[in-house]
């Protein structure tokens, strides 16, 4: 039963999905913006928000945190130097989804995710 379970399944195990999650906010750190279908850039979005605010508070322990989160240790350094003049005025609300045309092959509502 996943009665008020808040957190989005994406059809794969736990540990793929992690994973999954891990690569796409990663890439949405070092692109700026992504292509992917719309559930994942809604379970995208709240992990890239988390990282941003943990980037605007640039303890250690926030740096440490982010992290074992992103892939990429000089992505996490580059974050946590841009984020607090780029996002500091701001409590949240760093992306933006937009839709886009149903993929070709399986009609999946497709959405580009970006930083503002």
């Amino acid at each position: 039963m996943r009665h008020r379970c808040n957190v989005p399944q994406l059809s794969k195990p736990a540990d793929q999905r992690k994973a999954l999650l891990r690569a796409l906010t990663t890439e949405l750190i070092r692109n700026g913006r992504i292509k992917t279908t719309k559930a994942r850039a809604r379970a995208v979005r709240s992990e890239a928000e988390r990282m941003i605010t943990l980037a605007k508070d640039g303890s250690l322990t926030a740096r440490r945190q982010a992290l074992g989160y992103i892939y990429d240790k000089q992505l996490v350094h580059a974050l946590f130097d841009q984020a607090p003049t780029r996002y500091g005025d701001r409590n949240g609300g760093y992306t933006r989804i937009l839709r886009t045309i149903p993929r070709r092959g399986d009609n999946a509502e497709m959405s580009i995710i970006e930083l503002t």
